[in-house]
């Protein structure tokens, strides 16, 4: 602002006294729907010494938008995603998934192909610091008009506002933002499934408020610290911010639970074998519990320590851990341990390395552990000359959590809907390049434009989507060379677009008799088979990672996915000699285009020898 520029108009009073009130109660500034706002309710509690009523007290989280974020989880999309096979890599075989849109659109298209088969979902949302940025889900303006407002007129529609700290919805407009898209994302894992949300103080309260209000209380199981420096920031203006949170959710609390780790080094150093007990290295764990003897009276009783024939009893206000008898197995093991000497008032009881059990996770994850943001550049420098991301998760840290969560064997589905540079299937490959593991990532981001001014702009990429897609083929392609894993390294991309179908198919009402000849074909001119068979998926609920093999059959290009699990055809001219060809493997599901039959004879008849010759294949047409 120029401090020298009269500003020519008459002081607001409204808003200095807002800020008079705010200075003086700051726990009665709250948020509107038009922006900032004092709850005169509460100042009127503040200026009372009795109990104001106002309106009914209850436990809940409110923001001005809670119920529009709502609507806006529910409402359904006419959306679709297209295959984009040049970007892809091993596109027919691969299992994992790159799909580029905004996330709140493709969570609702993937709700049926992925109800509960989700192991594990990580995110690392917007921060909210008023340097980034948030979506603006507001559906009740038209397109253009969106676009206008928001800044934004690439072919991606992309939805992103700034959200400084200035704004009247600051907090508001971040839960808005989450809420539907946690609320979809619940629907998609599994029961015995996990979601890990990485976020830092700014607004880790509030978040960890939605998830209970979405996920439920009872599922709350940790708020783990990631201690994320190697060393302090000194130019920070009141404490070096060394930590970020994860706040973990499970499904199903009674269900989930996390992997223990393998033990390490340092953790097996502390076993040692000082009496060369034939039994190998061990430990020594205390002998007595923290119950008294009127509480527990059948484990006060005396020990004979061996080496002095002492009676030896446990404290007054302790007892023995173990009863007479098991204690007299103890013995027989030789497992006590009466010190160097053997003159002990109390023994220990040893517990062998053989024996010792894998870890639990502790609450705090180290850096020395699980890596720091400076290690996250170095993962990104090992793949590519500069660094074009300033706030990527190093890949060790999504490592552990991958560890914690799933299995090698069983296919696992990793989620992860903001994954900005593609840390999240870097680390799904190097994972499973570690332990032969089978598991797939589905990976979501927004294409946002990247600055000309950016070095990579100046690199030839247009946007974080291209840079995210050529990091992954990067590590595979590295991690292949260094650990011939026989995995899958590939990934199929698609891209969120309008739909593949003509309007008049979703809003007939709109059209008259006169314009219905123009639509001949209900499907768009620009779109391929490919297309089609990406929508039929989504449309059927068959997961986008399910193998695809295309075949000729009769002369026709078809689709076969999973094996029998679906028959594609959306070529013309279907007929009877088509229908028993395709009947002979019968495929539980086929679907052709409406337009594609020969002609209505030939409809009729090919629906009538797929009864008859292949009684159990749904036929279906777009």
């Amino acid at each position: 602002m120029d401090t020298d520029k009269l500003d020519l108009k008459s002081p607001d009073l409204v808003n200095k006294n807002f800020e008079k009130l705010a200075d003086l109660f700051p726990n009665c500034v709250t948020e509107s729907a038009e922006g900032k706002a004092i709850d005169f309710d509460l100042l009127k509690q503040e200026l009372s010494h009795a109990v104001v009523q106002g309106n009914k007290e209850r436990y809940r989280l409110e923001w001005p938008g809670k119920r529009e974020a709502i609507v806006t989880a529910n409402l359904p999309t006419t959306k679709t995603l297209r295959p984009v096979r040049e970007d892809s890599v091993n596109f027919d075989n691969t299992e994992n998934l790159y799909i580029e849109g905004d996330n709140l659109e493709v969570l609702k298209l993937l709700q049926e192909s992925y109800l509960g088969k989700i192991k594990m979902i990580y995110i690392d949302p917007p921060y909210n610091t008023g340097k980034d940025f948030v979506y603006q889900d507001n559906f009740s303006k038209d397109a253009q008009e969106e676009l206008i407002e928001s800044g934004q007129k690439d072919e991606y529609n992309q939805r992103l506002v700034a959200n400084p700290e200035t704004a009247g919805r600051y907090h508001s407009d971040w839960l808005s933002m989450m809420y539907p898209r946690l609320k979809l994302a619940r629907n998609l894992l599994d029961k015995d499934g996990a979601i890990f949300i990485s976020i830092d103080d700014n607004e880790v309260d509030s978040l960890e408020k939605i998830c209970k209000d979405i996920f439920g209380e009872i599922n709350f199981v940790s708020k783990l610290v990631w201690k994320k420096r190697v060393s302090p920031a000194n130019d920070s203006q009141w404490f070096s911010s060394d930590h970020e949170y994860l706040v973990v959710f499970a499904k199903d609390k009674e269900t989930w639970y996390p992997n223990r780790l393998e033990r390490s080094e340092k953790q097996n150093s502390y076993y040692k074998n000082p009496d060369n007990d034939p039994n190998g290295p061990w430990n020594s764990a205390a002998y007595t519990c923290n119950k008294n003897k009127d509480e527990r009276p059948n484990l006060y009783y005396p020990l004979i320590n061996p080496t002095t024939g002492e009676e030896v009893w446990p404290r007054e206000t302790a007892v023995w851990a173990y009863s007479k008898e098991t204690h007299a197995q103890h013995v027989k093991e030789g497992r006590l341990y009466w010190g160097a000497d053997g003159k002990s008032k109390s023994p220990r009881k040893k517990q062998y390395l053989t024996e010792a059990k894998k870890v639990v996770q502790r609450s705090v994850l180290d850096y020395t552990e699980v890596g720091s943001t400076q290690s996250a550049t170095l993962d990104f420098l090992q793949l590519f000359d500069h660094n074009y991301f300033t706030y990527t998760k190093p890949v060790d840290l999504i490592k552990r959590i991958i560890t914690l969560t799933t299995d090698a064997e069983k296919g696992d589905v990793v989620l992860d809907f903001f994954s900005g540079s593609g840390s999240t299937a870097h680390a799904v490959i190097s994972k499973n390049a570690e332990d032969s593991g089978n598991r797939k990532c589905i990976q979501v981001q927004l294409p946002e434009l990247l600055e000309e001014k950016t070095q990579a702009y100046k690199d030839g990429y247009r946007n974080i989507c291209e840079i995210a897609k050529e990091r992954i083929r990067r590590a595979a392609k590295k991690i292949k060379e260094e650990t011939k894993a026989d995995i899958d390294y590939g990934f199929r991309v698609y891209r969120l677009d309008e739909s593949n179908m003509q309007d008049v198919y979703y809003k007939p009402q709109d059209y008259d008799q006169g314009n219905l000849d123009l639509f001949a074909d209900n499907v768009k001119s620009d779109r391929s088979a490919d297309d089609l068979l990406a929508q039929v998926m989504l449309d059927w609920g068959l997961p986008l990672s399910l193998k695809i093999e295309q075949v000729d059959v009769s002369g026709k290009k078809v689709f076969k996915v999973a094996e029998n699990s679906l028959y594609a055809c959306f070529d013309s001219g279907i007929d009877e000699d088509f229908a028993k060809a395709i009947t002979k493997d019968e495929p539980l599901r086929i679907v052709f285009k409406d337009s594609g039959f020969k002609n209505d004879t030939a409809k009729t008849n090919v629906k009538q020898l797929l009864k008859q010759l292949s009684p159990e294949t749904e036929m279906k047409v777009i």
